[in-house]
């Protein structure tokens, strides 16, 4: 390709006025992809910086908590050139179902620490270079501007968002990175499917009387690692989703908010009808997850759920930023235990598992269950 190139040109009496876009249309000619890489486009991120990128990208990084699980979500997770350190060494106890259905993400050379704490070094010394790096949370680690000049490639800063008040970053986020990859239409496809399952479990659960919706506490809610029986979530997507009377929640009027911890008297005063644990809560010592705390505190054992073993076990909500599949998956189970009318027709684990195929590729919940010892989806025995 390159002798006839040089050809062309030396029998263009225009060269010197023409040579870069004869490049480009011999190129375009002979090899579409490497034309494209030649072009560059500018974009703007979700931190308001212009961002000039290749118009074709091929090879990519991800940065900060939950950035690969979007890419995941994309198909375009195939195009990483590496990983950080959450992805190679991780934990005893894996509550990320998008790196259950990917292994692979275990062989990929390493580019920095998690939590976007990058090494510029590192990144510099790929083969091959990335030609992006998506970056969420670009408060915390290398800041955008600074690894951007170390190493010479461009940084893409996105908002992770949530399936609540924040579904307009989340989508934004998710188009972003589409945009750049080239994926459009697979964005528009995994938005259309978080609506899809939102829609279907309001429309179940709408029409439910008040007086037929226990009051709930999910407690034991990860949030940068796991947490006891306190820990909570006051904008808990299963409870929104499903018309859940969530004893947590934010008042009329105030802010919402994607974590709390509650003093242990007003969860006493509460008196949820029903328990739900986030089992993440098991990946803490013994005498310190919410389930030994619910089995060893005289306090929680005079609460109605308890007593009346109305506990159940959820799957992680947050493990490396929030697990959107997991939290869908949740909120039928929530469902199912809530109204189990309204929800007769679904089995909660093969659902579970249809909506990772969707967005991760491949199924993760049976294993997260066997390593969590079978309480996720399940009554939890207290006694």
């Amino acid at each position: 390709m390159r002798r006839i190139y040089l050809s062309a040109l030396r029998r263009c009496k225009y060269r010197p006025v023409l040579g870069a876009a004869l490049i480009l249309t011999v190129l375009s000619m002979l090899c579409p992809d490497t034309a494209l890489s030649f072009v560059e486009r500018r974009i703007t991120d979700m931190a308001g910086r212009t961002v000039t990128i290749p118009h074709k990208v091929d090879r990519v990084i991800c940065s900060g908590a939950g950035c690969l699980r979007l890419l995941t979500y994309l198909r375009a997770h195939d195009r990483i050139v590496a990983v950080d350190s959450i992805e190679l060494r991780g934990s005893p106890i894996d509550a990320r179902p998008y790196a259950i259905a990917n292994p692979q993400f275990k062989t990929y050379p390493l580019f920095g620490e998690f939590r976007g704490h990058d090494n510029p070094e590192l990144i510099a010394g790929l083969q091959p270079q990335p030609q992006v790096i998506f970056k969420t949370f670009a408060g915390r680690g290398q800041d955008p501007d600074h690894l951007q000049a170390k190493t010479g490639i461009p940084v893409i800063v996105l908002e992770y968002g949530n399936l609540t008040y924040g579904r307009k970053q989340l989508n934004r986020a998710l188009h972003l990175m589409a945009d750049t990859m080239g994926e459009t239409r697979r964005a528009e496809e995994v938005i259309a499917l978080f609506d899809a399952l939102e829609q279907d479990l309001r429309r179940r659960t709408r029409d439910i009387p008040q007086d037929r919706r226990p009051s709930c506490y999910i407690g034991g809610l990860g949030q940068s690692g796991p947490h006891g029986f306190q820990s909570t979530e006051p904008s808990f997507a299963p409870f929104v989703f499903t018309h859940a009377k969530n004893m947590a929640a934010p008042s009329q009027g105030e802010k919402p908010l994607s974590h709390a911890t509650v003093a242990k008297e007003q969860i006493i005063f509460w008196d949820p009808a029903v328990i739900f644990l986030d089992i993440s809560t098991l990946r803490l010592g013994a005498g310190a997850n919410a389930l030994d705390q619910l089995r060893t505190d005289p306090a929680y054992q005079g609460l109605s759920a308890v007593r009346k073993g109305d506990v159940y076990g959820l799957f992680p909500y947050n493990s490396y930023n929030q697990n959107f599949e997991a939290i869908f998956a949740n909120a039928y189970y929530v469902g199912k235990v809530l109204y189990p009318d309204h929800f007769a027709d679904v089995a909660t684990m093969a659902k579970a598992e249809e909506i990772s195929v969707l967005l991760n590729g491949g199924p993760a919940f049976e294993t997260l269950s066997t390593q969590f010892e079978g309480l996720t989806f399940s009554r939890i025995r207290i006694e």
